[in-house]
């Protein structure tokens, strides 16, 4: 066989695999097509990280039905922190409080509600019982105090089911790691880079005191969590105020939890954000 004719025959069979792809291409499920290309998270958080905007949260005060008609008033905030970490597991209370602030929103979305549970080290069964119970309420974030190891983060991510992003791209729930110990912080790396993990926050109030009040040690182990989360693309949280939520933003923190209600509109504005 003369090679021009090996040639000609080459390029008919190429042609009758492309035209055979292109073929079941246009012959697909036109849901099935959307689906592979409609990778957009399912939550305004979620969305928000993955565009790596700066995201801001208040702490709910008080947590009640009327802390929920407050944070509605709130337009500047982008989720509610909700704390279950000590005192009665008390979801009724919550859900009055997610009520509440979606009566008084009208037509706006209500703020979505972060909560944080109990440590997983306290009992981890029971934490598997607080994070379905939280979801089932309604919450779009879940917050794990005191991480220790590659264990909790592992648990973090796992218990959260299909619906966590990133580990899913459309998904509408996040975990957020708090890692407020020297031991966390020593597993920091491990910890942030476990696949799955939304967001890891150094918590200052509890480093502080983990550290006996060494504030050089304090904000090296907040460092040290920020480094860690530069070097696997996870966003850093922080809380802040009014005199160093602009430093914190410079900084790389991506989601800031505000101590003080003014702090909301300096970190919009800071962040490119604001009005």
């Amino acid at each position: 066989m003369s090679r021009r004719s090996q040639l000609f025959i080459i390029a008919v069979a190429l042609t009758a695999v492309f035209s055979c792809q292109s073929q079941q291409m246009e012959s697909s499920d036109p849901s099935e097509v959307e689906a592979m290309v409609d990778q957009e998270p399912g939550s305004k958080l979620a969305r928000l990280l993955a565009e790596g905007q700066a995201v801001f949260g208040m702490f709910a005060r008080p947590q009640n039905a009327e802390g929920g008609r407050v944070a509605a008033a709130n337009d500047e905030t982008d989720f509610i922190f909700y704390s279950l970490e000590s005192g009665p597991w008390d979801i009724p209370t919550m859900a009055s409080f997610m009520t509440a602030m979606a009566e008084a929103s009208d037509e706006k979305e209500p703020h979505p509600v972060t909560l944080r549970i109990p440590p997983i080290r306290e009992d981890r069964e029971a934490a598997l019982t607080h994070i379905s119970e939280g979801i089932a309420a309604g919450v779009e974030g879940v917050v794990f105090p005191h991480v220790e190891s590659v264990q909790d983060a592992e648990l973090a991510v796992s218990s959260m089911g299909s619906r966590l992003w990133p580990s899913n791209p459309s998904g509408d729930l996040i975990n957020i790691l708090l890692i407020e110990d020297q031991v966390g912080i020593a597993a920091a790396r491990e910890i942030i880079g476990t696949p799955g993990v939304s967001v890891a926050i150094p918590g200052p109030g509890d480093l502080r005191r983990a550290y006996e009040g060494d504030m050089q040690a304090v904000e090296a182990a907040i460092q040290t969590v920020l480094a860690a989360c530069k070097e696997f693309d996870v966003a850093c949280g922080i809380t802040a105020g009014v005199d160093d939520i602009a430093e914190r933003l410079a900084q790389g923190f991506k989601l800031i939890i505000v101590n003080q209600p003014e702090a909301l509109s300096v970190g919009l504005e800071e962040s490119g954000r604001g009005g």
